[in-house]
């Protein structure tokens, strides 16, 4: 691989006007494409196998028409203190705004007055009007919301208080400044890094090229392949991380040729042919790790990681083509006079022990402590992952301060906190002799469960042959009592079908959430395998050995579970939440775990690749394992340290996004990339490999037979070349 490589940096050198026009006009195609799209809506969301789905289905069968996937709202009215709001005067205003919500827009479906539909509270304190649309709430027109948040206006003047919730009012999510700042400080560490403006600018710019193609591509293809609204978002933030990441490696490299006094083709062409093939295998395990999301078979999850594999893919293939390319227009100006000088006297026998050097040698003199206090500082961290709750966002997880929450809080005060997540059980009565009846004895099996506060009258479909009836839990959406009543529905439910034929099946958003948190729960650990044991394999083909992998691995998983646990302690417990901007605390976002494994898993093996080549590259040339660990920091711990602040910095600035998952999952991982980077592969492996010294490095003779030699190192390429000057085989490639 590293010879093809080799051959491609080097013919992309050549061609750089052709290569570097082919990519610009990939982007303006790429963006006139999305500019020509229709407006990305919210994904569809279906969680296929699920009983909420099937009888989400079942409603979209039987009762058609009936907007199942529509945006909803609640407009909710509190009267002064003393009042009531069936006063005459608060109960004409009511009226009024009932008037108003009607002739407001042609995207509205219904709007039940809360004095005909029973939707006033048993103190007649509080009142709401339902409104329903045929659309879903990202479909709105800014009109239809304007009409919803005015329609209270006059009300509130009058003395009540008026608060909106629901979807109706969800809008397209942002990130704010912080993410512009992310960017600013990964361009300032590159500047640190390379010492010249021309070799930091480039690595950005073609992470900029491939995320603008990428997210073009997926903003162009919303529509047609149902991509949600933050689809776009979660690419962006991959593709920069990674894309940041992989140029700097072939800069680097580049550079590092150069100063070695290799001609500017040549240099770039060891480059591609080295450091490029650990990118290529490094993006190769972050696309396998995100497209590998679909074995949770939850559609919406599957795009997200699909989508997000894409652009890695762009990324990888413009290091390994625009990179080369622009580096030919750059010249020598990618190696500035002080990085010239830096690098001869970095180069020569006496020069000082650079930071990388000096922790290396520290490593190896004291391995037992750094390995227990890198395991200890991490365990700790991990300790509140234990207590993870899992759940989706509803209105009651919004900040205090939207009105949202505040309907929230009105609806539990008025009606029941179990009145904010009503279950809506469906029965399909096609296999029962009696329907009626038998939809009368599930009602009369969900008044005798514990935890249910009330159950409406079943409303049967023009056809009679399914019927639906509305529960309202004692509890809150997302407490376990709420659960509980779920599974006990569904319990009582297998005992009706097995007695009059009926099929009782339970849905709603609550149900949704259950079921969906359930399947995220059970994929967890699959999943999780899956990655770690695809790492092993991997690794072991790269490193051929079966513990340097093996340790590689258990750091993975190590660093993942502290980062849960940090997460946790801030989006769960609170724990320094107002300095990551969390207004409200609540069960962690049901994907992220998963997310964050896959995303992760592909990341980590970054640092282990550029890490360890370059010391598994020494100690097959000769170096014992001790000496091989400290060439490899001296050779790859700055870029490894600056690649990894940059992802930090990439991630950290989505932290200001409005969306509840983005924030928490920028967060996720840019502290899962600072344990990763900076505990387990700068502290924790020079240390375990200095404890096992040779054996760390031991593979069976047979499986060495057996393995294929993927040459990451580009032990062959330098073979080839007779590496030391330019050979027979040098001249025979260079005329490919």
């Amino acid at each position: 691989m590293a010879t093809f490589l080799y051959k491609i940096g080097r013919l992309t050198f050549r061609r750089r006007r052709l290569v570097a026009l082919v990519w610009v006009a990939l982007l303006a195609l790429a963006g006139f494409g999305a500019a020509s799209a229709s407006t990305a809506t919210s994904s569809s969301f279906s969680i296929p196998g699920t009983e909420a789905q099937k009888a989400f289905d079942l409603l979209e069968e039987r009762f058609p028409g009936g907007s199942a996937d529509g945006a909803t709202a609640r407009v909710v009215f509190k009267a002064p203190d003393g009042q009531k709001v069936t006063d005459a005067g608060n109960k004409a205003e009511v009226g009024k705004i009932v008037a108003e919500l009607k002739s407001g827009s042609d995207q509205i479906a219904s709007v039940a007055d809360p004095f005909k539909a029973n939707a006033v509270s048993e103190n007649g304190s509080t009142a709401y009007i339902s409104v329903s649309y045929e659309v879903s709430s990202m479909e709105l027109t800014d009109g239809t919301r304007e009409a919803l948040e005015d329609a209270g206006e006059a009300a509130r003047s009058s003395g009540m208080t008026v608060e909106i919730g629901g979807d109706a009012l969800q809008v397209m999510p942002h990130t704010g400044a912080t993410e512009v700042i992310g960017i600013a400080v990964a361009a300032v560490v590159l500047v640190i890094t390379f010492g010249s403006l021309i070799a930091a600018g480039l690595p950005l710019l073609t992470a900029l090229v491939g995320v603008g193609i990428g997210v073009s591509l997926i903003t162009a293809l919303a529509n047609v392949l149902d991509l949600g609204s933050t689809t776009s978002t979660l690419a962006m933030m991959i593709g920069l991380a990674v894309g940041i990441d992989y140029a700097l490696f072939i800069v680097s490299r580049y550079r590092a040729e150069l100063a070695e006094g290799r001609e500017r083709e040549e240099a770039a062409g060891r480059a591609v042919g080295t450091a490029g093939s650990a990118v290529v295998f490094a993006g190769l395990t972050v696309v396998i790790a995100l497209v590998g999301l679909a074995v949770v078979n939850i559609p919406m999850l599957t795009k997200m990681g699909a989508a997000a594999a894409g652009t890695v893919a762009i990324a990888v293939l413009i290091a390994l083509t625009l990179v080369p390319a622009l580096l030919g227009f750059a010249g020598k100006r990618v190696m500035g006079r002080k990085a010239r000088k830096a690098a001869e006297a970095e180069n020569k026998p006496d020069a000082k022990p650079n930071m990388g050097t000096r922790w290396a040698r520290f490593v190896l003199r004291k391995p037992v402590w750094v390995l227990l206090a890198g395991v200890i500082g991490l365990g700790v961290i991990a300790v509140p992952a234990a207590s993870l709750e899992m759940g989706l966002p509803d209105d009651g997880s919004q900040p205090k301060s939207t009105t949202q929450r505040q309907a929230y809080d009105l609806l539990s005060d008025g009606f029941g906190p179990g009145f904010n997540g009503p279950l809506l059980v469906v029965v399909d009565t096609k296999g029962s002799a009696d329907g009626k009846t038998a939809v009368d004895q599930v009602s009369q099996e969900i008044e005798g469960i514990g935890h249910v506060a009330a159950v409406t009258p079943a409303t049967f479909n023009k056809a009679g042959d399914a019927a639906t009836i509305t529960v309202i839990p004692e509890d809150r959406p997302s407490s376990v009592q709420t659960e509980d009543v779920v599974h006990a529905i569904r319990d009582a439910g297998a005992d009706v079908r097995s007695e009059t034929g009926a099929v009782v099946l339970v849905t709603g958003a609550t149900a949704m959430n259950i079921d969906f948190s359930e399947k995220m729960n059970d994929a967890l650990l699959p999943y999780l395998a899956l990655v770690v044991g695809l790492a092993f394999l991997l690794l072991m083909v790269v490193f051929r050995s079966l513990l340097v992998p093996l340790k590689a691995a258990l750091g993975f998983l190590l660093s993942v579970v502290a980062a849960l646990g940090a997460v946790v302690a801030v989006f769960q417990w609170g724990w320094l939440g107002s300095l990551f901007g969390v207004e409200q605390t609540g069960p962690i976002m049901s994907m992220m775990p998963i997310f964050m494994v896959g995303v992760v898993f592909g990341l980590a093996m970054d640092y282990e690749v550029f890490l360890v080549t370059r010391m598994r590259e020494a100690y097959v040339h000769g170096e014992t394992p001790g000496q091989a660990v400290v060439t490899g920091f001296r050779h790859g711990a700055r870029v490894v340290s600056a690649a990894a602040v940059i992802m930090i910095a990439v991630f950290a600035g989505f932290i200001g996004s409005s969306e509840s998952m983005i924030k928490m999952i920028g967060f996720s991982l840019a502290i899962a990339v600072f344990f990763d980077a900076f505990v387990v592969r700068m502290a924790i492996v020079p240390a375990v490999l200095a404890l096992l010294g040779e054996r760390a490095w031991w593979l069976p003779r047979r499986l060495d037979r057996v393995l294929p030699n993927v040459d990451v190192e580009g032990e062959g390429l330098r073979a080839n070349l007779a590496d030391g000057g330019p050979a027979g085989g040098e001249r025979e490639l260079s005329r490919v």
